[in-house]
């Protein structure tokens, strides 16, 4: 299909895709002219998860990561994870206090001195942040949250295709990314049934 086909397929207009292909997101179509290019199945494929993306608020530098690692994935799942993290995690100021990050690391089983250093900045700013607002997590609801997420990443760990390398690649890298917006989505679902089920009969 021609540029313009593309664009009909899947809604992203001409000069945006021309935009991914200059940034390197868009793999170059088969050349059948000077100014012409075919595209095909794996360009639908890519725009659909660079769109995807750019949806989820991931930036440009970040995105091109992530479509690297679908054309030259890592060798494990662990790297997989690693590009998925950095596409999502904003960077930490240098001089960040970790010492109550490396604690809740551990809280979740994690190793002392372990944690990649993006996520243990992610975890510090997002405590301090809390700090800043003079805003305590309960204990108890902490200890809620670090069972919570460590089931969760038990089960998505688990899930990761064995047969497929590409499938592999697919799930650990976009699963990561794009489904953040659903757990928050979710939370607040949840959080709207169980009110109602304690309070429906407060006046």
């Amino acid at each position: 299909m021609r540029i313009s086909e593309l664009a009909a397929a899947t809604g992203v207009a001409v000069p945006t895709i021309k935009y991914y292909l200059r940034e390197g997101l868009l793999p170059e179509g088969v050349r059948t002219a000077a100014t012409q290019a075919e595209y095909g199945p794996r360009h639908v494929d890519r725009l659909r998860v660079i769109r995807a993306l750019v949806a989820a608020g991931v930036s440009v530098a970040e995105i091109r990561k992530v479509v690297t690692a679908l054309d030259a994935p890592p060798a494990g799942a662990y790297d997989l994870l690693g590009v998925a993290h950095a596409a999502v995690t904003p960077a930490a100021p240098e001089d960040a206090d970790t010492g109550s990050a490396e604690a809740l690391y551990e809280r979740l089983g994690g190793r002392p001195g372990t944690c990649e250093p993006g996520l243990l900045g992610g975890l510090a700013v997002a405590l301090a942040t809390l700090e800043r607002a003079g805003f305590t997590v309960p204990s108890g609801v902490m200890d809620e949250y670090i069972v919570a997420a460590r089931r969760i990443a038990e089960a998505e760990i688990a899930g990761i295709p064995g047969d497929s390398l590409e499938d592999a690649v697919r799930y650990v890298v976009l699963g990561t990314v794009l489904t953040e917006p659903l757990l928050l989505a979710l939370r607040r679902a949840a959080q709207q049934i169980v009110s109602s089920e304690r309070f429906a009969g407060d006046p």
